[in-house]
């Protein structure tokens, strides 16, 4: 594997874990207040263009982190949306 992919996948990486701490909190906590819709909205459309660019130049690191970040902001959103719907 060549320095390039091995920088972005570390990158991708950790970018990416960086939303495991939230999907913990959102799901533990039972409560999306704290999470603002419109941005996690604009996340996630963003996140599904850079996969798609990732998928047009066929690289694997953009891919990686994206599919799985995309993931996970998903699950973010849905949480918020469903723990919203309890409240009301």
């Amino acid at each position: 594997m060549d320095h390039p992919t091995l920088l972005g996948l570390c990158a991708g990486s950790l970018t990416t874990l960086a939303f495991v701490p939230q999907v913990l909190k959102t799901w533990r906590s039972k409560s999306g207040n704290d999470i603002s819709l419109g941005m996690f909205l604009l996340f996630s459309t963003g996140v599904l263009l850079w996969l798609i660019y990732g998928i047009l130049i066929d690289a694997l690191p953009v891919i990686l982190a994206n599919a799985i970040t995309l993931l996970l902001s998903l699950t973010v959103l849905a949480l918020k949306l469903r723990y919203r719907a309890r409240e009301t």
